[in-house]
């Protein structure tokens, strides 16, 4: 088989490329990946040099890349993507351009050609959950409160009209918040693991009670590959994590624990402006289709991930750069 890995460069997508590496030896993989602040090579430096892996430098949103690449694999998977929240709230516009735009690039090349397409999103689509709520799951309404899941959700819409429109073989994944390995330290693990290191304060949003259904990337990654292999083409499968519902103030409290810290290093800084107060998946749907089900849980995937990020200092040092200094200043010390 021969796949685009479209943000391959990035922290699910590299993830996802290392896995694929390792289980299928005889995959050709290709990564496209235009490199912007939160993507970095080194994720899959093991496989510069392999005959079966090629990294191109583009954006999905150039047409006549797209199509030439497309024309010549046997499935794309789609998880290049602007997925930020904070940075969505201070400009939407690169949202619109990446999520909306580049998805429908890509899936006017996946028409052009007849390819397998999966396109990877997010829980955040659906909204908000009050506290007796049922979990998401693949019949939950839409309902995006922020400019980051309201592009997300234009982009699933997208996906499914050239699913019902052109018969284009689709599928769409909703994934919970992901952690791991590789994952930017812009996001609330990372973040966090990385100012406990510098001895720093860890920055909480409001009261600390959103709450939050975590998934490790590896689970997130094992469940992608058996919709490619095995979903069926038109549907929606959710991802969710191993007994990991828990508030934002919990997972602080546990990593400062993980890591030998006390209370006195939680900030509590305004809350940002539409924060979803609950998010919990039902992966039923998969698990009875095709018997997958999240292995990890949460806190040995937790202690794994902060010994992952100690043992990888230098490339939190490189992926650190100006623009993340200036954001993280604009976002957490101004307000």
């Amino acid at each position: 088989m021969k796949i685009l890995i479209c943000g391959g460069a990035g922290f699910i997508g590299s993830n996802f490329i290392l896995y694929l590496a390792e289980k299928y030896p005889d995959y050709n993989i290709i990564n496209l990946d235009k490199l912007n602040y939160a993507a970095n090579l080194k994720n899959v430096k093991k496989l510069e040099g392999s005959a079966n892996y090629k990294f191109i430098k583009g954006d999905i949103c150039d047409k006549n890349l797209v199509f030439d690449l497309v024309k010549d694999v046997d499935v794309v998977v789609n998880f290049a993507a602007e997925t930020h929240v904070d940075r969505s709230i201070m400009d939407s516009s690169i949202f619109i351009k990446s999520n909306v735009q580049g998805t429908q690039v890509l899936l006017e090349a996946a028409k052009e050609y007849d390819k397998r397409f999966h396109h990877i999103s997010t829980d955040e689509v659906f909204g908000a959950l009050g506290p007796d709520d049922p979990s998401f799951d693949e019949m939950t309404p839409y309902n995006p409160r922020n400019p980051y899941s309201a592009s997300k959700a234009a982009a699933d819409h997208l996906v499914r009209a050239y699913f019902h429109t052109f018969k284009v073989p689709v599928t769409i994944s909703n994934c919970s918040n992901n952690y791991g390995p590789y994952q930017f330290p812009e996001k609330i693990i990372p973040l966090f693991i990385c100012n406990l290191f510098e001895d720093k304060k860890v920055p909480v949003y409001g009261d600390g009670q959103q709450i939050r259904d975590w998934i490790h990337v590896d689970d997130h990654v094992r469940g992608i590959d058996m919709i490619i292999h095995k979903g069926k083409e038109g549907e929606t499968y959710c991802l969710g994590g191993k007994d990991s519902e828990i508030t934002n103030l919990y997972l602080t409290k546990t990593l400062i624990q993980l890591m030998d810290k006390d209370d006195s290093y939680i900030e509590y800084v305004k809350d940002r402006p539409g924060h979803d107060r609950r998010y919990s998946i039902d992966y039923g749907k998969i698990a009875s289709e095709m018997g997958w089900e999240p292995l990890i849980g949460f806190k040995d995937g937790l202690r794994s991930t902060v010994d992952w990020y100690q043992n990888n200092k230098n490339w939190i040092d490189d992926v650190r750069s100006g623009d993340y200094r200036d954001y993280y200043k604009k976002q957490y010390i101004n307000r």
